[in-house]
């Protein structure tokens, strides 16, 4: 790894706790040239190029498909396994048994803990299995490919985005750095009340409990939540607040499966970060930002394959490091 890529590495974790990316300040010398070639390109034939692309290849929406079926399918085998006591997956998403196996959310084990003020060695072994995901997933990947609550946001999106392009609402962006300090608050009120307050308004665990055991007064919260999405702020409870993503961002930040982004078939037009959840994990594909020939995007991408499915170009493509692209 070049010394740029081990500097974008480290400036992409300080990302993910809230700091605004920046132009950086080294740059490898393959990384350079492309960023040069592109400056004395013609922006005439550029363009052109550009155009073809969009004619010719038709908008996918292939890794977004089978997000959605896996995501559906992971959170039906609860609904099933209850209905028709198959005792294959119990439980909900915070703590769950696969099979005999121990499953427990992190975040949910590390609020536990906290509110009881002693590490639980049960929860230690319900939650490794789960570790081990998620390390070799990347943990974001829970947020998009298995979380209830991100499948009905994706969908309060879409109606935001209408709304948007009507000019009845407008998006309202919130400071990021309030994640880390939410992750924090949630953390001291389990220490403080011995009360694990977050999963009390977990709206991961409300709508997974709600799909399992039938919906309870608990989604009126998830469906503020969604309102104040739809009217106010894109994404905001993902983006701004929620510990599980932060939790998860740390877990994944050493994940062989990435996201990786190549700099010289790129046309920056910036169709990626349209679509992405989290748009400040792709400041590299802004023109002149991206520190090397091939920049791995960061442990806070949520893997979700929209910018993949967006890319005109396939510079943005699944990557398993040390074994290449995914199909």
């Amino acid at each position: 790894m070049s010394q740029a890529l081990k500097r974008r590495f480290r400036e992409q974790i300080l990302i993910m706790f809230g700091r605004e990316p920046g132009k950086p300040e080294q740059i490898s010398p393959q990384a350079k040239e492309i960023h040069d070639l592109k400056r004395v390109t013609n922006k005439a034939d550029l363009q052109a190029a550009k155009e073809a692309h969009r004619l010719h290849q038709a908008h996918s929406h292939k890794w977004r498909n089978r997000r959605w079926v896996t995501l559906l399918l992971a959170n039906l085998l609860f609904v099933v396994s209850y209905h028709f006591d198959i005792q294959i997956l119990e439980g909900a998403l915070t703590a769950s048994r696969f099979i005999g196996f121990h499953l427990i959310d992190l975040n949910s084990a590390l609020q536990v803990m906290l509110a009881h003020k002693h590490v639980i060695n049960n929860l230690l072994i319900g939650t490794g299995t789960v570790l081990v995901l998620w390390v070799l997933l990347g943990g974001r990947t829970f947020c998009s490919w298995v979380c209830p609550y991100h499948l009905l946001a994706e969908f309060a999106e879409k109606i935001h985005l209408r709304l948007v392009k009507m000019k009845l609402v407008t998006d309202q962006p919130i400071d990021r750095r309030l994640r880390s300090l939410f992750w924090l608050l949630f953390a001291v009120l389990a220490l403080a009340t011995g009360y694990t307050v977050y999963e009390a308004i977990s709206p991961t665990g409300i709508a997974s409990r709600a799909l399992i055991y039938g919906p309870g007064l608990a989604m009126l919260w998830v469906l503020a939540l969604l309102a104040f999405e739809i009217v106010f702020s894109r994404r905001a409870w993902c983006r701004y607040i929620c510990p599980i993503g932060l939790t998860y961002g740390v877990v994944g930040i050493i994940s062989p499966v990435r996201v990786k982004y190549t700099l010289k078939d790129c046309f920056h037009e910036g169709d990626c970060r349209k679509v992405c959840l989290v748009p400040h994990v792709l400041d590299t594909v802004i023109k002149g930002r991206a520190v090397d020939a091939e920049v791995p995007i960061g442990p806070d991408c949520t893997r979700c394959g929209l910018c993949v499915d967006a890319c005109p170009t396939g510079s943005l493509k699944f990557d398993v490091k040390g074994l290449g692209k995914l199909l």
